[in-house]
C-alpha cells in the first residue's frame, strides 16, 4: 500500500528541474549576465502577475517546491543554490500582502540605515544598530538576523536591501578579509556629508564646526 504524501514528497524531489525562463535583456537587447538581476526579475514577475501561489511556496523554505527550484537554478554554480532560494524566500517574506514589487535599494547596511521612524531611524534606532552588530559580527551566514531585517524594512514601510546586491554578497560572506560585512557596516555608519551634515554632525558632538577647506580656500 502507497502512501500518498510520501509518493508526493518523492515526485517532486525526482522530476526533472523545472525549465529556467528567459533571462531579461538589458537596454541594447542583450541578456543581462548578473545572476542577481535575473533572479529579482524573476521574482518581480512573480508579484506583478500576481502569482500569490509561487510567492506563498518560496516562503516554505523547507518544502520542495517548483518555486524554489526555479529560483535556485539562477545561481551559476551549485554551491550558490542555496543562497539564491533563501534571497527567494526573503524576497517573498517582504512582498506577503504587497502588490507591486521592489527591486531593493542598496546593501543591509543601507536597509538597517531605513529602518524607525521620524529621526530615529538608523544610528539614532537602538533596534537597528544592536540588529546590525549581530549581523556583521556573524561567521556564517545570518540568515535568522537577516530575515529580522527584512521583516524590519517591512514593517517601517522602508525599502528593503537590493535583492540583487544581496544574493552577491552573500555569495562572498567568507572572503578574505570579510569585505562584504565591513561594506554594510560602512553603509550604515557612514553617511554621505555635504557641508550642510558636517556642521549639524560637529553639533552634535559638542564640537565647533568643522572648517571647509574647499570654502576656504575661494
Amino acid at each position: 500500500m502507497t502512501d500518498p504524501v510520501t509518493d508526493s514528497v518523492t515526485n517532486r524531489v525526482t522530476d526533472p528541474a523545472p525549465t529556467l525562463p528567459e533571462p531579461p535583456a538589458e537596454a541594447d537587447g542583450r541578456p543581462d549576465p548578473a545572476p542577481g538581476r535575473q533572479l529579482t526579475a524573476w521574482l518581480c514577475g512573480l508579484v506583478r502577475a500576481r502569482q500569490y501561489g509561487q510567492l506563498a511556496d518560496l516562503r516554505r523554505p523547507a518544502a520542495v517546491t517548483h518555486a524554489r527550484l526555479v529560483a535556485a537554478n539562477f545561481a551559476p554554480s551549485e554551491g550558490t543554490r542555496p543562497v539564491f532560494e533563501h534571497v527567494a524566500f526573503l524576497f517573498a517574506r517582504y512582498h506577503a500582502g504587497r502588490l507591486d514589487p521592489s527591486p531593493g535599494r542598496g546593501d543591509v547596511g543601507a536597509a538597517l540605515g531605513r529602518i524607525g521612524t521620524g529621526a530615529g531611524r538608523g544610528q539614532a534606532n537602538p533596534g537597528a544598530v544592536r540588529l546590525l552588530d549581530r549581523v556583521v559580527a556573524s561567521r556564517r551566514v545570518p540568515w535568522r538576523h537577516l530575515q529580522h531585517v527584512v521583516e524590519r524594512a517591512r514593517s517601517c514601510d522602508t525599502a528593503p536591501p537590493s535583492w540583487a546586491v544581496l544574493t552577491e554578497d552573500l555569495a562572498g560572506w567568507s572572503g578574505r578579509g570579510r569585505p562584504v560585512q565591513y561594506r554594510w557596516a560602512r553603509s550604515f555608519y557612514t553617511p554621505t556629508f555635504t557641508p550642510g551634515t558636517r556642521i549639524a554632525a560637529s553639533r552634535h558632538r559638542g564640537a565647533a564646526p568643522a572648517a571647509d577647506p574647499i570654502g576656504d580656500s575661494t
